[in-house]
């Protein structure tokens, strides 16, 4: 069996990256692992206070276990640069089934301690905001919303998810063309991010990879907003009192009708009715 000695794979790791005069920078940091050392150190922390997993333990014969910033360091690694957890092994001191355990663990603590911030559907404020800022970016305040019936076809579409983008009369898996545009700059970027997403992925259960992929989602935004670069904010305690635009507010509304599960299925009610009668109401 092997001596891999975890108590010096991290004071190794904390040299390197975590002490006063560390061996590498911030900026080596950020180039290396994707996030700046306060967001990385703030997941971290985070994590460690509410997961047991992530706490220093010992083993029944009195053997320190793998420390918070091991974990940590070596599933932000495995994320950023689409490693296999094998590759911990000489630098972390890490089995490969810690290093798969720590990335799983990870991504569903990350979803589970941050989503409701980093995941939440922006409201007709924020989407206020959004227009406002696309417009002075760009000239025009964008699409949001909009409806596109143009069909793309899907040929990579996973083979859990065809049934849900196949219908009657497409044959195979489409998007519309809107979507089609929001998957694929979502995935560059997070594929140019997290390397995870495309080169690591297809060993993983359906599970291991949803939590991942929302995983990634939410430290991008956290990185976003370290940047001072996020355009809304999530204050769910702060009342909101929106002053739209002339003209926006009706279009926000409409969209959120739209989205309504209720109106949406009182409508397709109504059309049925008006199919299957026809005009016998209007001559009554």
């Amino acid at each position: 069996m092997l001596n891999r000695n975890h108590e010096e794979g991290h004071k190794h790791l904390y040299r390197d990256y975590f002490a006063d005069y560390c061996v590498y920078g911030a900026k080596d940091f950020k180039r290396r692992f994707r996030l700046n050392r306060d967001v990385f150190l703030r997941i971290a922390n985070a994590l460690e206070s509410r997961y047991e997993f992530f706490q220093l333990r010992y083993d029944a014969r009195g053997r320190r276990g793998f420390t918070t910033l091991q974990k940590c360091v070596a599933t932000i690694r495995l994320m950023a640069m689409g490693e296999s957890p094998d590759a911990m092994d000489d630098y972390m001191r890490m089995y490969e089934r810690i290093a798969r355990e720590s990335l799983y663990t990870l991504s569903k603590g990350v979803v589970e301690t941050f989503g409701d911030v980093y995941l939440w559907k922006p409201s007709l404020h924020d989407l206020q905001e959004l227009y406002v800022a696309h417009e002075e970016r760009h000239g025009f305040p964008g699409m949001i919303g909009s409806i596109d019936c143009i069909h793309w076809k899907w040929k990579n579409c996973p083979v859990a998810w065809k049934g849900q983008f196949a219908s009657g009369h497409h044959g195979s898996p489409s998007l519309t063309k809107g979507a089609c545009k929001d998957v694929e700059h979502a995935f560059g970027v997070l594929k140019a991010k997290w390397h995870i997403v495309e080169h690591a992925a297809r060993p993983l259960d359906l599970e291991t990879l949803r939590y991942i992929m929302y995983a990634c989602i939410i430290m991008h935004n956290m990185i976003v907003e370290d940047k001072g670069r996020n355009i809304a904010h999530c204050i769910p305690t702060e009342p909101r009192h929106v002053q739209f635009q002339p003209g926006i507010a009706e279009y926000l509304h409409r969209v959120v009708d739209i989205q309504d599960a209720n109106k949406h299925r009182q409508l397709r009610e109504d059309l049925a009715d008006y199919i299957f009668y026809g005009n016998n109401n209007d001559n009554e």
